[in-house]
């Protein structure tokens, strides 16, 4: 298997300018039509044999009464006669018409004979017509076939309502021809009947289950050849049964795959665009951090107190322009967990998201000044920087005055856990982006975007331990909470002073 694997691997790859190698097929004999055709055949005969046997049997059971029943109406005419005035000659046409060796009929207890040829010397099987059942006929049929034509039969029973029992003693010789042209008239009844039943049911089944199934196969055969062609993508039929589910379900899984493979593809394009620019922004961000030292230099108190954040920033950048091709490997560096104060970090989140006083957004930092929680600072950052980007973002796309926007960041103790709670007065998350909330280029709540933040920020939480849950969306008010683990022993800061700041300066 593994080798018809690689082999079927190579030959997709192989075929020049988007084409694939021819993927291979079933053959013939050894394909699930061949083995139906053959399996009904058998199926049918078995059914056949198990009606031929018992009905030889009757055939046998049948072909003995008859001929007493004839042995019978001849026997009548002489016991109305005088049997003893019968002629050697009329005694042997009787026996030879009838193929009896000799005739008598029991009456009250008492034998008669009638007629007789030649008596045998011995009697080899004695048939009770009246008494006989399903299993020893079964048994005597078999025994007839097979034991040659030179035994000796003793048939009697009663013959219609005169209450006289009838014998005859005859030779199985005509009685085992007469089973022998039966069973061959029934075997190759049974063939035809086989083999017309088998084609029917063959028919049937092939239309029904085997071509679609082989359509199915031939469908992820050429699709693992050329997983980005879309043309290779089964077209499921309109049925409503298990094969019609099976086939939707595989073209579900195969469009499902290939948006995978061109995501992956995507994102591989991205990595390799990223690692073009990253020496030459890393260096633009290097020349801005000299020119930002100077800046502390000047001593106009505002430059004084903005500089410092423009550093930080910076030096975020920086790092972030490094950690680009980490992320492009899909690997982030394990989290370096220290005591934080949170009021902080939200203050350096909004100074990144520059809303001015006259940007409309409201930004309330509800975090106390002593609440402290334990993460990686510069990957914590970033996560709040991504869900409030967001949140921005979401709210300003309409200008009308009226319209509140506001974005409250607040956080509380629960038990050994920290949550962050998120909150934003915006339009809500469509339900493309809830389905695909925190999937690389699915999840984007706008037409255009990435959805790379909630991917980015999901990522950072898990590696933290923690988890990122939407609490509520709808029209005017989405919440994200951001939920950490804390040590043992580790607790919250003071409960938190509400703090409100309607787009500080950057």
């Amino acid at each position: 298997m593994a080798m018809a694997t690689d082999e079927r691997h190579h030959k997709g790859k192989g075929g020049g300018n988007g084409e694939a190698g021819h993927a291979p097929s079933v053959p013939l004999t050894r394909g699930l039509s061949t083995k139906l055709l053959f399996l009904t055949i058998l199926f049918v005969m078995l059914a056949e044999v198990l009606i031929f046997i018992p009905s030889v049997a009757n055939f046998g059971q049948q072909w003995m009464s008859q001929r007493l029943r004839t042995v019978a109406a001849f026997a009548v005419v002489l016991m109305n006669g005088d049997p003893d005035n019968l002629s050697r000659e009329a005694s042997n046409e009787i026996l030879m018409a009838t193929g009896a060796k000799a005739i008598a009929v029991r009456e009250e207890g008492m034998s008669r004979l009638l007629v007789v040829s030649q008596m045998p010397p011995q009697v080899n099987m004695h048939v009770d017509l009246d008494a006989v059942g399903p299993v020893e006929a079964i048994g005597q049929a078999f025994v007839t076939l097979f034991s040659g034509s030179e035994r000796i039969l003793r048939v009697h029973g009663l013959v219609g309502e005169t209450g006289k029992r009838f014998e005859i003693i005859i030779s199985d010789r005509e009685l085992r021809s007469a089973m022998l042209v039966y069973a061959r008239n029934v075997a190759v009844l049974s063939l035809i009947i086989s083999l017309f039943t088998a084609m029917l049911v063959f028919y049937a089944i092939n239309r029904i289950m085997i071509r679609p199934i082989r359509a199915m196969t031939q469908s992820m055969l050429d699709f693992a050849a050329a997983p980005d062609d879309a043309a290779r993508i089964i077209q499921p039929e309109d049925r409503g049964d298990e094969i019609g589910t099976a086939e939707r379900e595989l073209a579900d899984m195969q469009k499902t795959l290939q948006r995978a493979l061109s995501e992956r593809k995507r994102l591989a394009d991205l990595g390799l665009a990223v690692s073009k620019i990253n020496h030459d922004m890393r260096n633009m961000l290097s020349s801005a951090q000299l020119v930002s030292d100077r800046l502390t230099m000047i001593d106009d108190p505002t430059v004084q107190s903005l500089t410092p954040r423009l550093l930080r920033t910076l030096d975020r950048a920086v790092a972030y322009s490094e950690g680009v091709l980490a992320y492009g490997r899909t690997q982030e560096a394990p989290p370096r967990l220290r005591r934080l104060r949170l009021a902080q970090i939200v203050d350096d989140v909004q100074a990144t998201l520059a809303i001015g006083p006259d940007g409309g957004i409201e930004f309330i930092n509800e975090v106390g000044p002593e609440f402290e929680i334990s993460a990686d600072g510069e990957q914590f950052f970033r996560v709040l920087a991504n869900l409030c980007r967001n949140a921005v973002q979401a709210m300003s796309g309409d200008d009308d005055p009226a319209l509140v926007r506001r974005l409250t960041v607040s956080a509380r103790q629960d038990g050994g856990e920290v949550r962050i709670d998120i909150c934003d007065t915006g339009p809500g998350l469509p339900p493309r982006a809830q389905k695909n909330l925190f999937a690389a280029f699915r999840g984007s709540a706008k037409s255009g975007g990435t959805g790379l933040g909630l991917a980015i920020a999901h990522e950072l939480v898990t590696a933290h331990g923690g988890r990122i849950e939407l609490v509520e969306t709808g029209t005017g008010r989405t919440v994200f909470a951001v939920i950490l683990p804390q040590a043992k022993g580790d607790t919250a800061g003071r409960p938190a002073a509400r703090r409100t700041t309607a787009g500080d300066e950057f």
